[in-house]
C-alpha cells in the first residue's frame, strides 16, 4: 500500500472535517451560549492531528489502488468517529464519558440515530446543531464529498468512491470524472436539504428546528432537537413533509440526477428498484394502518397519520417517531423493524440490506424454483432489460449470508452482556440497519446499556454504514500481502 499517500489523504480529510466544528460557534453566538471555546478546542486538536498526518507526506503523489481505497474509507470513518466525540466530551451539558460520546458520534456519522442522550430540549442549541450536522455529513458521506478535491492533490478518487457508495452497483458513475460525480451528488443533496428546511419553516417550525431537522431528514438519520422527536410539533403538516422527504431521500440519488438532467419524472417509475420501494411502502402502510385500527389502538384518523408516518420512518431507516410505537400491539413493532432490513434504495442515504439487493435475490429465488420444473432452461436475471452478471448475483447472496451471520453474532454478544432477547435483537437490527430506535430496554435511548454492548453496537453501525465487506476485508490476511 502507498502509506505516504494514504497518510496525506487522511490528513487532508481530517483537516476538512475540523472546519465543520466551527459552524456550531455561530449558533452559540446567536443564542448567546458559552460553548464556543469547546468547539474551538475540538477544532484545534483535530486540525493539528490532521496536519501531523499531512505535512510529512504533502509532496507525495500517486494513484490510490483498490486496497488503498478500502483502507482510507474504513480508517477515515474510524478516525472521524473518534474526533467527532471531542465537543460531546468537552461539554458540561452532555457530560459524556468517552464510550458514550463515541456511541453518539458513530450513531450520528453513520446516520443511525440511536442516542445515549436525554433531556434534549434543555441542551445548548450549539450542541444540538452539532449532532444534526454530524448526520448531515454522514448522509452524503464526507468521503464522497471530499473526493472532489483529490484530483488537486494528485490522487485519483474512484477507489474511495467505490468503497464508500451504498448499494450493489458500485461501478456506476453519473459523470465521466469522479470529481464531477461527487459534485453532482453534493449539489442534489444540498438542494434537497434547502427545500426541506424551507418546507419545515413554512409549516411552522422555527428557523433552528427547520434547518436541524432538514439535516437529519435528508440524511435519513433520525436525530432530533427534542426528546419527543417529530411528535414534539404535533402537526400533521410537518409529519407529511417529513414523510415526503424521507421517501425522496430513500430513492437512488442517481435517479434524482437523471430526473433533473432530463426533466422527466417518469425515470422514477421506470426504475424497478424504485417501484419495488414504493410498492413496499404502500403495502407496509396499508398493513400498519389496518392493524392499528382493527386492533382498537386508534381511530381511523390516527391510525392513518401515525401508522403511515412510522412505517415510512422505520422502513427508510430514518428513525423519527411521533408516538411510542414500542407500546403498539406486539406484531407491529416487530413488523416495522423487520421491514427496516429491506431499507432504502441503493445509492441513497438509507441503511438496511437495500431494495436493489432484495429485488435481485427475489428474482434469483424465483428462477431457482422455476429450474426445478425446467432444469435446462436459460433464465438470466434482468433489471431494466439488462442482464445481471452471475458474479453480481452471487456476491449479493454472499452479502446476505454474511449480513445474517454478523447480525446473529451481535445478538449473541449482546445476550452475553446481560440483555434480554427482545432488546438484543432490536438493538442489533437498529445498529446494523442504521435505524436507531429499538424495542425493550432501548425503546427510549441506549444510555443504560453497558460499555461492552455499546462497543458492539458501534461496530454494528460502522459495519452497516460501510456495508460489511468494506470493513471485514481489512481482517483478511491476503489484504495485507503484497
Amino acid at each position: 500500500m502507498h502509506i505516504a499517500v494514504i497518510a496525506r489523504v487522511l490528513g487532508m480529510l481530517l483537516m476538512i472535517f475540523s472546519l465543520t466544528m466551527l459552524s456550531p460557534i455561530i449558533v452559540a453566538y446567536i443564542y448567546q451560549e458559552n460553548t464556543a471555546s469547546m468547539f474551538v478546542l475540538a477544532f484545534a486538536i483535530t486540525q493539528i492531528v490532521g496536519l501531523a498526518f499531512w505535512l510529512p507526506s504533502k509532496n507525495k503523489t500517486g494513484e490510490l489502488r483498490t486496497r488503498d481505497g478500502f483502507f482510507v474509507t474504513v480508517f477515515f470513518w474510524l478516525v472521524l468517529s473518534v474526533f467527532g466525540t471531542l465537543p460531546l466530551m468537552f461539554s458540561d451539558a452532555t457530560n459524556l464519558v468517552f464510550i458514550d460520546a463515541l456511541f453518539e458520534s458513530v450513531s450520528g456519522l453513520t446516520t443511525t440515530g440511536a442516542t445515549v442522550l436525554s433531556g434534549l430540549d434543555d441542551l445548548p442549541k450549539s450542541i444540538l446543531y452539532y449532532r444534526q450536522q454530524l448526520q448531515w455529513l454522514g448522509g452524503i458521506g464526507i468521503v464522497v464529498i471530499a473526493v472532489a478535491i483529490l484530483p488537486m492533490l494528485g490522487v485519483g478518487g474512484m477507489q474511495i468512491y467505490r468503497a464508500e457508495t451504498p448499494g450493489p452497483m458500485k461501478d456506476a458513475k453519473l459523470t465521466p470524472r469522479i470529481a464531477e460525480t461527487a459534485n453532482v451528488l453534493f449539489k442534489i443533496y444540498l438542494a434537497l436539504t434547502a427545500v426541506c428546511a424551507l418546507a419545515y419553516w413554512m409549516a411552522g417550525m422555527d428557523g433552528f428546528d427547520a434547518i436541524s431537522h432538514s439535516f437529519s431528514t435528508v440524511a435519513i438519520g433520525g436525530f432530533s432537537t427534542h426528546d419527543a422527536s417529530i411528535g414534539f410539533f404535533d402537526s400533521d403538516l410537518i409529519m407529511a413533509i417529513c414523510a415526503f422527504f424521507m421517501i425522496i431521500s430513500g430513492l437512488n440519488f442517481a435517479l434524482h440526477y437523471h430526473v433533473w438532467h432530463n426533466r422527466r419524472l417518469s425515470f422514477y417509475w421506470a426504475d424497478p428498484e424504485a417501484r419495488m420501494y414504493l410498492y413496499l411502502l404502500l403495502l407496509g402502510a396499508l398493513i400498519t394502518c389496518l392493524y392499528l385500527y382493527f386492533s382498537g389502538t386508534y381511530g381511523w384518523e390516527d391510525s392513518i397519520s401515525l401508522g403511515v408516518f412510522q412505517l415510512v420512518s422505520i422502513l427508510t431507516t430514518t428513525g423519527f417517531t411521533t408516538t411510542d410505537f414500542n407500546s403498539w400491539p406486539t406484531f407491529l413493532p416487530f413488523f416495522l423493524i423487520f421491514l427496516s432490513f429491506f431499507g432504502a434504495c441503493a445509492g441513497s442515504t438509507g441503511g438496511g440490506i437495500k431494495i436493489g439487493r432484495m429485488l435481485i435475490m427475489a428474482q434469483q429465488g424465483i428462477r431457482e424454483v422455476y429450474r426445478l420444473i425446467h432444469p435446462n432452461a436459460l433464465l438470466p436475471i434482468k433489471i431494466r432489460n439488462r442482464r445481471i452478471p452471475d458474479r453480481v448475483a452471487d456476491a449479493i447472496w454472499a452479502f446476505f449470508g454474511v449480513y445474517l451471520g454478523v447480525f446473529y453474532l451481535m445478538v449473541l454478544l449482546l445476550l452475553a452482556s446481560g440483555l434480554d432477547y427482545v432488546t438484543a435483537w432490536s438493538a442489533t437490527a437498529a445498529a446494523l440497519n442504521n435505524l436507531g430506535p429499538g424495542l425493550g430496554a432501548v425503546a427510549t435511548n441506549y444510555a443504560d446499556l453497558g460499555s461492552f454492548a455499546k462497543v458492539v453496537l458501534c461496530w454494528g453501525m460502522l459495519l452497516g454504514r460501510l456495508e460489511i465487506f468494506t470493513l471485514l476485508v481489512l481482517f483478511m490476511p491476503t489484504f495485507w500481502k503484497n
